[in-house]
């Protein structure tokens, strides 16, 4: 089997995944009703209220620092709703967050004067993306790629190994748990990527795909960050 039709046969397995836990995720919700992660309501993940409130954080964009990034920003602190949000969007069964979030990103982007060939999300390992029903971080890519026109490559960068979870790391230790995890499979010669995710932290994560962009030839690397930490 060659690449291209290995590269179908993957997109094609994703999708199907995508739909079984979209159908278990269904019958879940039949049983259990869920609530709004922004307020408790009862009946679904994230109400009008919240989605209202949501659209009325004001976007304020922090620029960051990260060794193998040509530019890095934010667009709000990881507090409040937009932390709820992107928890609901992450663990709360809540993919259409990622178009008020995906805006904000978009809004950053056309403030800055960087010149880019190709969007890239940051990957979730395969298990981890199947289990979740869906990558974040590529629903907030598909949604800047439809408002800016710059073509997303999902498959660009690959995580070949399940890393540990962030979250109550140190920095040190978050360097090491995601070193050398991620894998080029398109040619980047020469392109200038912008990198997307939902939250930057220690810019750990980040730094490691930016690495292998480099390596692998991309004459420059930027990120795009829904909130910082």
């Amino acid at each position: 089997m060659n690449t291209q039709t290995e590269a179908h046969a993957s997109r094609g397995l994703s999708a199907s995944n995508s739909r079984l836990q979209a159908s278990i995720n269904w019958f879940v919700d039949l049983i259990f009703p869920p609530t709004c992660h922004g307020c408790g309501r009862v009946d679904t993940h994230w109400c009008d209220v919240c989605l209202a409130e949501l659209n009325t954080v004001p976007i304020t964009i922090t620029d960051l620092s990260q060794n193998n990034l040509a530019g890095l920003c934010a667009t709000g602190h990881h507090t409040g709703k937009l932390q709820e949000a992107i928890q609901s969007l992450k663990y709360y069964n809540t993919p259409h967050l990622a178009i008020p979030l995906g805006n904000r990103l978009t809004t950053a982007l056309q403030t800055k004067q960087w010149i880019i060939d190709t969007i890239v999300p940051v990957p979730l390992f395969a298990a981890r993306e199947q289990k979740r029903g869906y990558n974040q971080a590529y629903l907030l890519s598909q949604q800047v790629e439809s408002m800016s026109n710059i073509t997303c490559q999902p498959n660009l960068l690959q995580r070949h190994r399940d890393t540990n979870q962030q979250v109550g790391l140190s920095a040190s230790e978050r360097r090491e748990n995601v070193k050398d995890a991620f894998d080029v499979t398109i040619d980047v010669t020469d392109l200038s990527v912008l990198i997307i995710d939902d939250v930057v932290t220690t810019g750990s994560t980040l730094d490691s795909c930016a690495t292998a962009l480099l390596s692998a030839g991309a004459k420059t690397v930027y990120a795009l960050t829904v909130t910082h930490a």
